[in-house]
């Protein structure tokens, strides 16, 4: 969900383009946590996540709700996510249990509470008031990495210090997720920023040459962000236009020098969001990638590709534990976060549920979604007969002719 919405017409003369910049927005409320911006009570009947979304359909304006729900094309992909989850049994085993489980994991240095990530995605403003400050909370109250997105309403810095107020006993999880802009200087400067505010890893998403059509937001005439709503982590990158917000470019030009090109600036590991094909698995190891997220944008810029849980084995295969791999797209249930890991995932990622969360209930909703994939994962655990991450085997996966059972 990390691509903006004004981008969802490519221009046919040009369709890599950016279009003119939305107006300023107005400044973001402050990190500091108070009983003035505190988050509505959740409802005790949303006990899934899908009770959750359905709250988020009754109360978001439609544009926004089919902006966030919505994918490329004829949404195949939006659907195969969840449908391939589907289509695999759980395989449980016997008397080899433990009383309590170990959810607890370390990724690239990051240490977490559960492999459950918070995955980019754009423009939470558009459904909580507070935005991507609420989500920086929540994750850091619930000990989740948060892979805060480049195309934020809220500027990193500012999600940053959230996060660290909701938590002040310890440090963010807190990685950094940007497109390659086609001016190496205007990505550094974010890299640079998100360094400074604290982010601990660099996630390139490297699917989107050019910006996916979503029909939906086509259909509703939603083309850019209302006013006093903008992509704050690209204001004032450069130092000839202080407070000029500029359009998250798409090139596709960029290759894999780009990659290395920005890998020679920094020392902070770097993750690529978008590989899905076995062989470009192989060439990320071979060129020195940290590490990968196997994500198919949640089915927002390619359609038909296929859902990341069936790509997941070949990738997995490829790289050979070299690097983590790491996974999102249709994770709606603790059964399908323990079909990731044991079939070869570090952890996964969710994104439109954590959105259904902030638009429930603010920052109390998106931890209740989090809180409730913790608790789904240890109760899956220990009906699997396992006694924590390690042992999530392949084995304990068997696909399902029919269709599965959910």
């Amino acid at each position: 969900m990390s691509t903006p919405p004004h981008a969802t017409i490519p221009r046919p003369t040009e369709p890599t383009a950016p279009p003119d910049p939305p107006e300023p927005a107005e400044p973001a409320e402050s990190a500091e946590h108070t009983e003035s911006t505190a988050s509505p009570a959740v409802r005790e009947d949303l006990l899934t996540v899908r009770d959750f979304q359905a709250e988020a359909r009754r109360k978001l304006d439609p544009v926004y709700y089919d902006y966030v729900a919505g994918g490329a094309g004829d949404e195949a992909t939006v659907r195969a996510n969840e449908a391939g989850f589907a289509r695999l049994n759980l395989l449980p085993r016997v008397l080899r249990g433990s009383a309590e489980r170990d959810l607890a994991l370390t990724v690239l240095g990051t240490r977490a509470s559960m492999p459950v990530v918070v995955s980019p995605t754009a423009f939470h403003r558009l459904v909580c008031a507070e935005g991507e400050l609420a989500t920086g909370r929540a994750a850091a109250r619930a000990e989740a990495i948060l892979i805060a997105s480049m195309a934020s309403t809220v500027a990193v810095g500012e999600v940053a210090a959230a996060a660290r107020a909701a938590a002040p006993d310890r440090d963010p999880a807190l990685w950094f997720q940007v497109y390659l802009q086609p001016d190496l200087q205007d990505t550094l400067v974010l890299v640079r920023r998100a360094a400074a505010a604290g982010c601990t890893a660099l996630v390139i998403t490297v699917d989107s040459p050019v910006r996916g059509v979503h029909e939906r937001s086509v259909r509703n005439g939603f083309h850019d962000l209302p006013p006093g709503l903008a992509c704050e982590n690209m204001r004032g990158l450069r130092d000839e236009e202080p407070g000029v917000v500029r359009q998250i470019g798409m090139s596709a030009k960029l290759d894999w020098d780009d990659v290395d090109r920005l890998r020679a600036h920094t020392k902070l590991p770097v993750l690529l969001k978008g590989v899905l094909h076995p062989e470009d698995a192989r060439i990320a190891v071979e060129r020195g990638v940290d590490g990968l997220l196997l994500s198919n944008h949640g089915g927002r810029q390619l359609d038909t590709v296929p859902a990341t849980i069936e790509l997941l084995p070949e990738v997995a295969a490829a790289v050979g534990r070299r690097i983590p791999v790491l996974l999102d797209g249709g994770v709606r249930r603790g059964t399908d976060v323990v079909k990731a890991l044991a079939l070869g995932a570090t952890a996964v990622g969710i994104g439109r549920p954590l959105v259904w969360g902030l638009a429930a209930a603010g920052e109390q909703g998106a931890l209740r979604v989090l809180e409730l994939l913790r608790a789904e994962l240890d109760h899956t655990i220990a009906l699997c007969g396992a006694r924590g991450l390690q042992d999530l085997t392949p084995d304990l996966v068997r696909p399902a002719p029919t269709g599965g059972v959910r």
